[in-house]
């Protein structure tokens, strides 16, 4: 029975027994393995096992473990101790029978060997980088120490710290040094994290669709006129609503899109503004239309918008037709503004024209029908047709921030068919469409051509008449507006325009003039660029109208603290303010004005910009007096006058002429009838009178008097 100190030799002795690869231990293990296997009950045939390890296998293995060592560097070191369990070593353990080598053997080994290790002892001397790398990654590369590479490299005259970069000719010289070779590792073109530049171009209309895919669509017919000439009361008859009663001061002022069935047949309206300053918004509605109906007042006639909207129709080159409105109010008179139309080129059918006229009364619903009667009649006559199977376009007609929803774009599909889940582009913003509403507001799942719809899912705020095109895929829309937003942020980072010695004394005089600084929110995009444009109008030579911040959306709490910290006025046009951002506007003492006329707000910034300025000082002459004697006093020289116009007034300012020149101005010291001060002396008068500290009168002097009043500056 072997002690615990016999099992722990007989485990150190027959461990290295166990691995037949280790040539290192092979011949080892018959001298001492013996003992240990006859103390067990080993068989008799043991001793036969010893005859293997001398082959000549023990002599070459351990050369090519001395290769390994250097070369490989997958070499894997097996930690001390990994001794077999004492119940594997009790039991008897008979030597596996080694495979008889040949002895010829060794020799092709080392012949397939020396090839290997030379190619590895060359592939060692050549260094891989990639530029821009450091001292210690050249380093760590040639297996050296960073201070010995640093001491080549000033060797070199160039003084570089452990991180600082080199230049690749400068490493192939330090490693020619040291016996390597460098070379500079190239990226392959799109490789690593060098990703391929993907261009993604918009979907190019097709030029003519197929025959087969045309089909029959809805006539978009835009109402255009002067303001209050009844517009959306018409709308309102044809559609059987009351949107005129809900308009702030009665007038429209944003475009609304609406689809009409009548008698089977659906129609598409767009309500433009009439007022002056909506005229890029009636010139949208003109170019997205195909048929125009100008609408004229029988009791006002032809107005300057109604010309201008007339004028937009012409150039969009669409159909015309003209209703009547207001028939029924007294004073109308229908042939005059027959008349009208004829001086302006538009001869009405009834007078051997082409224009249709239709006298409609919306109150009362006259001549409606016979108006929707003439819009399908020229729809017909149009032959209006797209494709529902092309990647679908579309046309912003108005664009807003709804709470709750983000930003959200009333459109007008052109040719194919929007649905939900499509991806979009539109201007320099991308989408997915998450939901379709029709003019109603109820949801739909899909808008075919000349359908007006409620977009919902854009990135960000689009612009009034910009192009939604579908995408194939969200990622090429997103790359695509990517594109499109550096391309304006780079265009705003350009180099700006140099001080020249001719703009010198402009920019003097301009960091003179006041300016009005104003934030402008409002509740949809079209609305905002009236406004916008309507106040750049505002024509000054005294003060500038400088316009911080123009969005769409309700007054944010962000919006007060820049206008507190630009000192500036808050403008809400049609918008609310959200209860934060009034809480901060009262403790910033931030201006927040709300307006829902147009009108009204723009009269309102004019008296702000107008109350801005310094009241200008105006010089009245109120009287004459001539200097007749010199007094000599004791306080002073004292001059003896005789007014001889107006009068003298001993508030006013005072300035003596001598031979129209004059040499003295300033305020009464006294002025005196006798013994006693007056306030005024009038004309055919005499008094005394010294004026501040001046001495120096002569006979014949005149005294000339005169009030400074100020009054309020003009723009």
């Amino acid at each position: 029975m072997p002690t615990k100190t016999t099992h722990k030799t007989s485990a150190r002795k027959a461990e290295p027994a166990k691995p037949a690869g280790k040539s290192s231990t092979a011949p080892k293990t018959p001298s001492k393995a013996a003992p240990a296997e006859k103390a067990k009950g080993a068989p008799a045939e043991a001793p036969a096992a010893p005859k293997v390890p001398k082959e000549v296998v023990s002599l070459i293995e351990p050369k090519q473990k001395t290769v390994r060592t250097r070369t490989s560097p997958k070499l894997e070191h097996k930690p001390f101790g990994a001794l077999p369990s004492i119940s594997k070593i009790l039991e008897p353990e008979t030597p596996p029978a080694p495979a008889p080598v040949a002895e010829s053997e060794p020799a092709a080994v080392s012949a397939e060997v020396a090839p290997v290790v030379e190619e590895e002892a060359a592939n060692e001397k050549i260094v891989h980088l990639k530029p821009p790398f450091t001292v210690k990654d050249l380093a760590t590369a040639m297996g050296l120490r960073p201070f010995v590479l640093i001491g080549d490299l000033m060797e070199m005259n160039i003084f570089a710290s452990i991180n600082q970069t080199i230049e690749p000719d400068v490493a192939a010289k330090a490693c020619t040094k040291h016996g390597f070779v460098f070379e500079k590792e190239k990226r392959k073109e799109g490789g690593g994290v060098h990703k391929p530049v993907v261009v993604v171009k918009v979907p190019v209309e097709p030029e003519k669709p197929a025959v087969k895919e045309l089909k029959h669509r809805a006539p978009i017919v835009t109402f255009m006129g002067h303001v209050d000439h009844g517009k959306t009361t018409l709308m309102d008859a044809i559609r059987k609503t009351r949107v005129a009663a809900g308009e702030a001061g009665g007038i429209t002022q944003h475009i609304g899109a609406y689809s009409v069935e009548h008698n089977g047949q659906h129609v598409t309206f767009l309500d433009t503004p009439g007022h002056a300053a909506f005229t890029a918004m009636r010139a949208r509605g003109a170019t997205v239309t195909d048929i125009v109906v100008l609408i004229i007042a029988a009791d006002d006639g032809i107005m300057p918008q109604t010309i201008e909207a007339l004028n937009h129709a012409k150039a969009a080159k669409v159909k015309i037709l003209v209703a009547v409105t207001k028939i029924d109010v007294p004073g109308a008179n229908v042939d005059k503004v027959k008349g009208q139309l004829q001086e302006k080129g538009l001869v009405p059918e009834d007078w051997g024209g082409e224009i249709i006229v239709c006298p409609v009364s919306a109150v009362k619903g006259q001549g409606i029908d016979k108006l929707l009667e003439a819009i399908t009649l020229e729809a017909e006559m149009l032959e209006l047709k797209a494709s529902q199977e092309q990647n679908p376009r579309g046309t912003v007609i108005e664009a807003q921030v709804e709470q709750g929803r983000g930003p959200t774009a009333t459109i007008i599909v052109k040719t194919g068919t929007l649905k939900v889940g499509q991806a979009f582009i539109c201007g320099k913003y991308s989408g997915k469409v998450k939901s379709l509403m029709d003019d109603r507001g109820k949801p739909i799942k899909q808008a075919g051509p000349s359908t007006p719809c409620k977009v919902l899912g854009f990135s960000g705020l689009p612009n009034a008449g910009d192009e939604l095109v579908g995408m194939e895929s969200d990622r090429d829309a997103q790359r695509l507006s990517d594109e499109r937003l550096d391309e304006e942020r780079l265009g705003k980072l350009s180099t700006p325009q140099r001080a020249t010695l001719e703009s010198l004394f402009d920019d003097l005089a301009d960091g003179q003039r006041k300016k009005l600084k104003v934030i402008l929110k409002s509740d949809v995009q079209g609305s905002l660029e009236a406004l916008i444009t309507s106040l750049e109008d505002i024509q000054s030579k005294k003060i500038d109208l400088d316009i911080i911040h123009a969005a769409v959306g309700p007054i944010s709490e962000s919006d007060i603290q820049l206008a507190g910290a630009s000192d500036c006025v808050v403008i809400g046009f049609g918008t609310k303010v959200e209860s934060n951002a009034a809480v901060s506007a009262k403790r910033l003492g931030v201006q927040v004005k709300l307006y829902s006329i147009i009108y009204e707000l723009i009269d309102q910034v004019k008296e702000a910009m107008a109350g801005l300025l310094d009241p200008e000082t105006r010089e009245t002459v109120i009287g004459h007096a001539e200097v007749k004697k010199v007094f000599e006093l004791s306080r002073g020289l004292v001059a003896g006058c005789a007014v001889t116009d107006g009068r003298l007034a001993r508030t006013a300012r005072a300035r003596v002429l001598r031979g129209r020149q004059p040499i003295y101005d300033g305020g009464f010291a006294t002025l005196r009838r006798f013994q006693d001060d007056v306030k005024e002396v009038r004309n055919g008068l005499e008094c005394g009178i010294k004026l501040g500290d001046f001495n120096d009168y002569e006979v014949g002097d005149v005294i000339q008097c005169y009030t400074l009043e100020k009054v309020a500056q003009k723009l």
